[in-house]
């Protein structure tokens, strides 16, 4: 009879004493730590308590009495349901799939900058509209495509293009909404994947040149290989927010003419359940946004370990 180690990594015993004393000498890192902690807590652990309303009759006085799945029920019945779904999926679409490669390629071309004072300039550039409110950005970008006194169809009466409004323009809102959250984040965005670039060993790069390579045989195989991995974690956390759509951006481009092509389930959620006080019906809509975010983020992760042997963890 042979026998053989296991592969199991050792068990490690938790000694409290010394977690305390590491705690203490980090004291400051922790404190630091803290108002993300309690920020976490409150707007993200203590809400979960609340989606028990899903299944209740809200009452604002007296005990909620038990609904079961009424509410879901009335949600799938809903004619407009499925068209809010929709709208859901294809704006998600279009700003978590179509935009995620140009997020890389702009790290790989802000990597391939020679000039550093140029590099930086562009960084700061890019990474400015991250910080500025929807509010603020869908008021620049409402002013600029105005049909009247608008900078692009000002351009347009150059080349005697008529003006063209596009804020009103059902076929033209969503790529309207793509455009400007690529113009926001494509700059905050790419930092993940540049950091990935510039930790790159430069012993590759002169292995890479002494062989003879040149800028676009560095990039197919150093460059990308070494973001496979960026890559795949964050599409996959990408896609547990799949179903928000961006509820910010949404609620400040739409206006009555294309909230049919714009809206969404966080706008759903807004309407039925700030505005029309149906907190139950408001609740099951965001438990099934919940579910089905953490369903997309395991599902995706245990398809890429499959097929790719790598993981969000």
């Amino acid at each position: 009879m042979t026998f053989t180690k296991s592969n199991k990594p050792p068990k490690v015993k938790l000694n409290p004493q010394k977690l305390w004393r590491q705690v203490r000498a980090d004291k400051i890192l922790y404190l630091m730590l803290a108002p993300t902690i309690v920020y976490f807590i409150i707007f993200r652990l203590w809400p979960i308590l609340g989606m028990r309303l899903a299944f209740y009759n809200y009452k604002a006085r007296g005990p909620w009495t038990f609904a079961g799945l009424k509410y879901f029920k009335m949600i799938f019945k809903t004619s407009a349901f499925g068209e809010i779904l929709s709208n859901t999926l294809i704006i998600s679409f279009m700003k978590y799939v179509i935009l995620f490669p140009f997020f890389v390629l702009f790290a790989i071309l802000l990597n391939e900058l020679r000039v550093g004072v140029f590099r930086k300039y562009v960084q700061v550039i890019s990474y400015l509209p991250h910080f500025l409110s929807w509010v603020v950005i869908a008021g620049i970008w409402i002013s600029a495509l105005s049909p009247s006194s608008g900078a692009v169809n000002q351009i347009l009466g150059i080349f005697h293009i008529p003006a063209v409004d596009f804020m009103t323009d059902k076929t033209k809102i969503r790529w309207i909404l793509m455009l400007s959250e690529a113009w926001r984040s494509i700059g905050w965005d790419s930092i993940f994947y540049f950091t990935a670039i510039i930790n790159i060993s430069p012993s590759l790069y002169e292995a890479a040149e002494i062989d003879g390579a040149n800028r676009i045989n560095i990039i197919k195989s150093i460059i990308l290989p070494a973001l496979i991995t960026p890559m795949i974690t964050m599409f996959i956390l990408n896609l547990g927010f799949f179903l928000n759509a961006g509820f910010d951006q949404v609620l400040n481009f739409s206006n009555d003419a294309v909230l049919s092509a714009v809206d969404i389930l966080d706008t759903y959620i807004y309407r039925i359940g700030i505005q029309n006080a149906q907190y139950s019906l408001a609740t099951a809509v965001s438990l099934i946004k919940g579910v089905v975010g953490v369903f997309l983020v395991l599902g995706t992760h245990l398809l890429s370990k499959k097929v790719t042997g790598k993981g969000v963890w």
